[in-house]
């Protein structure tokens, strides 16, 4: 995969719009203390993006460096899908900020920051991030550009206000950052699942990325080109997609919206895919 230069412009522009819009949100918020999601408040769920956005200042360089928090070194280093809520829970206590202006005045800073630092990259530049995988700087800020859209309407339904999610914008996250690290390398992100000897391909098809299929077989994961023979056929809205996988829309609500849709010679096998390839 290529990542154009256009493309890189997408989601530093996407970075800067959603990260002010989210900043905005928390700023604003008519009750700090009231809950956004799970046990998580308004101002909790602020401090979790938070504590994101500064520990990418750090590893946006790609050079190893320490991190800001330097009690996530370890959880980060050794993290798989099924442990980063304890990640999050080490995260949390080490980023104690509370207050809602601070907090968005803190997001604002550290994302500017990641935007000058990664100003004159290659957006294919290759980044560490959990359990050893390695995405494209690009993908980087894609991944934080998801977490911007989806608690940013965590905090906003909080708050009785409207949000929109873009497809656009969720489709920069499947592409640049999940096909990206797949391409790159998952390292030890699915490590905590029994390998199963059965080969499942799930192609995904969306008005916003380029047709793809994922190819999941003896525990590792790898991407291939589309040629008709995947055993699920997922097409899809980006925007009704990844709040799916992320637990904010249920799988039949998405499905009888039409927005996403199931097909293929074998789509039953998209379930066993979804127990290995899942959102933490």
């Amino acid at each position: 995969m290529t990542i154009e230069l256009s493309q890189w412009q997408a989601v530093r522009a996407a970075f800067s719009e959603v990260g002010g819009r989210f900043a905005d949100e928390v700023e604003n918020a008519p009750d700090p203390h009231a809950k956004a999601v799970g046990d998580w408040s308004v101002v909790e769920t602020a401090a979790h993006v938070g504590w994101i956005a500064l520990v990418y200042t750090a590893m946006v360089k790609g050079d190893g460096g320490p991190l800001p928090l330097p009690e996530l070194e370890e959880p980060m280093a050794s993290a798989n899908i099924e442990t980063v809520g304890a990640m999050n829970d080490v995260a949390m206590t080490a980023y104690p900020e509370r207050d809602p202006r601070r907090l968005a005045e803190r997001l604002r800073a550290d994302i500017a920051e990641v935007l000058a630092i990664s100003r004159d990259y290659d957006p294919e530049k290759p980044i560490w991030w959990l359990g050893g995988s390695r995405v494209p700087v690009a993908g980087l800020l894609a991944h934080l550009v998801n977490e911007l859209s989806i608690h940013g309407q965590d905090i906003a339904r909080a708050g009785g206000r409207p949000w929109r999610i873009e497809p656009a914008h969720e489709g920069m996250f499947l592409e640049l950052f999940f096909v990206g690290m797949v391409r790159n390398d998952v390292g030890r992100l699915l490590d905590y699942a029994k390998p199963s000897p059965r080969r499942i391909t799930v192609e995904f098809r969306s008005a916003y990325t380029a047709p793809v299929v994922m190819v999941l077989h003896n525990g590792g994961l790898r991407v291939a080109e589309p040629d008709g023979t995947a055993d699920v056929r997922l097409t899809f809205d980006p925007a009704v997609l990844v709040p799916m996988m992320f637990g904010r829309i249920s799988p039949p609500r998405a499905v009888l919206s039409g927005k996403v849709r199931v097909g293929g010679r074998r789509p039953w096998r998209l379930l066993e895919f979804l127990r290995t390839v899942h959102m933490p």
